[in-house]
């Protein structure tokens, strides 16, 4: 009987710490169970893991309009090689006009770094011109010219995702009714984002840095850029449960810049750290999440949670803004 007894005692004990351990890796996966009535208010657990799609923006190079060959060459193949090696799905949005001064042949070269290490390239205009400001015969041949140039001389098999610059698209609703009637004419679908930031400011305070060959500045930037992404990608995990009551596939928006370059493998195992997998837009688009209403018509540019919660009736909650000392370097620049 005492042996029964002490058998059963240590068959709970084990099974207790099993539960334990499986409640960490829970836990550390951003989730947590509801036993016995805990943790009321706290995000439910998530049965699968969190997914993102990693998109970027402005290619082929977003710090610099005219491009050196070389560097633009080396900063693209660097950013590529975690993609690949990782084989991380990834979208990219080339400005036709980006690096206009290289050769045809050389920003061919370029773009197939991309393609080579299983990039899908969408269309983010020729100039990346605001469609808040820009008459709409003038925004079509923008689409239009870089669709042409993708699909010819730069020989893309496949475009299919439209970005607009700045993710204005539509200051009323007549032009953002046009905007999507017209990319659905053309084979166009426009891509959402989610987890917007503002990566663009680091980017530009870090390439100043590299440019002036201050090394302690670039240094603070590289330091303090993924707290903060980190930051924005907890608020809109949370955000995404207040809106949907879940967290949906999430759509990150980055750029084609030095600094991701330098901190993309940083970036992407912050993500798996959180328990996510890297999807492709067309994987994170296929959620029902990405088929609601997007209740915003205005001039901002505006994360595609924000939207589904404006459609909901819901005040937008806005997500962490960037260290100030970054913002302002950024207008210091300007």
């Amino acid at each position: 009987m005492e042996y029964g007894y002490t058998f059963l005692v240590t068959v709970i004990s084990v099974a207790i710490s099993l539960l334990r351990v499986e409640l960490s890796r829970l836990v550390r996966l951003g989730c947590v169970l509801f036993v016995f009535g805990l943790g009321a208010g706290v995000r439910p657990c998530l049965l699968h893991a969190r997914q993102v799609a990693i998109t970027i923006d402005d290619l082929p190079f977003a710090d610099k309009a005219s491009c050196d060959f070389e560097e633009t060459r080396s900063v693209t193949r660097r950013l590529m090689e975690p993609v690949q090696a990782q084989k991380v799905p990834v979208a990219g949005f080339v400005i036709g006009e980006r690096c206009g001064n290289l050769t045809e042949e050389q920003r061919r070269d370029l773009l197939r770094v991309w393609l080579d290490a299983g990039a899908e390239l969408g269309n983010h205009t020729w100039s990346h011109p605001d469609l808040n400001d820009t008459p709409l015969p003038k925004y079509e041949e923008e689409i239009l010219r870089t669709d042409a140039e993708l699909r010819g001389p730069l020989g893309v098999a496949r475009v299919r995702y439209f970005r607009a610059p700045y993710l204005h698209d539509g200051a009323t609703s007549a032009v953002k009714d046009w905007l999507h009637a017209f990319l659905a004419e053309h084979g166009y679908r426009e891509a959402p984002v989610t987890i917007d930031d503002s990566d663009w400011m680091f980017a530009s305070v870090y390439g100043r840095a590299l440019d002036t060959h201050d090394a302690a500045l670039a240094r603070r930037v590289r330091e303090a850029y993924i707290p903060y992404m980190q930051s924005v990608v907890e608020f809109f995990e949370r955000r995404s449960v207040e809106v949907l009551g879940r967290e949906c596939p999430q759509v990150l928006l980055i750029h084609a810049s030095r600094l991701n370059a330098e901190m993309l493998p940083a970036l992407l195992q912050m993500f798996r750290d959180r328990g996510y997998e890297f999807v492709s837009l067309e994987s994170a688009m296929s959620d029902s999440a990405y088929r609601l209403r997007d209740g915003y018509v205005g001039r901002k540019g505006l994360s595609w949670i924000h939207r589904w919660g404006i459609g909901k009736g819901q005040a937008v909650q806005l997500e962490p803004d960037e260290p100030r000392w970054i913002s302002d370097m950024v207008k210091a620049q300007r």
